[in-house]
Order: C-alpha cells, then sequence, then structure tokens
C-alpha cells in the first residue's frame, strides 16, 4: 500500500486564522494529503460546542489534535485575551508542537510527517520542524487589502 504525504496544519489560534488553514488543509486533503490539523484545546472545544460533539468525525485522512495553549481557564463562549494568546504562542508552543510531531513520526498507523504547514504569524513551527528535520511551508493569512505599496 503506497503511503500518502502527511502534512500537520497549524494555524495561529484566533478565528480567522483558523478558518484560512481549514480551507487551505482542505485543499490539501483534496489532492491525497493525509492531514493532521492542529487546535489548541480551547479552540477545540470552542469548535465541539458550536459544532456538535460528533462534527469531526467520520472524515477519513483528516484528524484533529490539540495542544495546550497554557493560559489559565476562561470564558468558553468567549474570545481569548488577544495580547495573551500571543505571549503564549511565543513561550508555550514550542515543546507540545514539537513532542506531537515525535509522536505522530513514531506512531504506527499512519504514515511519518512528510511537512508542516504552519500560519506565518508564529516562529514556533518553523523551530520544531527544523530540529527535527521536516519540510516547513508558511501560509500567511493575511488579506491582500492588507498590504500597502
Amino acid at each position: 500500500m503506497e503511503s500518502k504525504p502527511h502534512a500537520v496544519c497549524v494555524p495561529f489560534p484566533l478565528q480567522s486564522h483558523i478558518k484560512a488553514m481549514l480551507k487551505f488543509s482542505k485543499l490539501l486533503h483534496h489532492k491525497g494529503f493525509l492531514i493532521t490539523f492542529v487546535n489548541t484545546e480551547f479552540n477545540h472545544q470552542r469548535f465541539l460546542k458550536s459544532r456538535g460533539p460528533n462534527s469531526l468525525d467520520g472524515f477519513p485522512d483528516f484528524r484533529f489534535v490539540t495542544i495546550p495553549d497554557s493560559l489559565p481557564p476562561s470564558d468558553p463562549n468567549a474570545s481569548q485575551d488577544i495580547p495573551s494568546i500571543c505571549d503564549s504562542v511565543m513561550k508555550n508552543f514550542l515543546a507540545p508542537f514539537t513532542d506531537l510531531l515525535v509522536k505522530l513520526n513514531t506512531a504506527n498507523n499512519i504514515p511519518p510527517v512528510t511537512c508542516v504547514v504552519s500560519d506565518g504569524a508564529m516562529p514556533f513551527p518553523v523551530t520544531a520542524a527544523q530540529q527535527l528535520r521536516i519540510p516547513i511551508a508558511m501560509l500567511f493569512t493575511i488579506s491582500a487589502c492588507s498590504l500597502w505599496l
């Protein structure tokens, strides 16, 4: 049996970034990739609450996994504090993400990670991918109208 390419897609943990990465991940999946989509535990629970507890079931070769955001518990019906999440991304996401990549690469039931697709606003996926010698691509989710010439 031929092994599929395996992309680990990790968006910045804010709604618009997650939505853009999810759309891109679906395109990769349509082209034959196995997808592991990484969300924070907080955002994953919000997604399940809004879409239903079984909303992520039944997608072959499209898996959702979580990493901690290292923030104190907050109201699940509200967005997290943006400065706090930005600070946590910079300080706390590298170790759990690296651990996740190692776990995925040693799992028996899925092919090893062939690439990481990261939101362009985060440095930790680049560091983790370089440490583990996994190719990385950056997806910049900002709108074209955000660019100035």
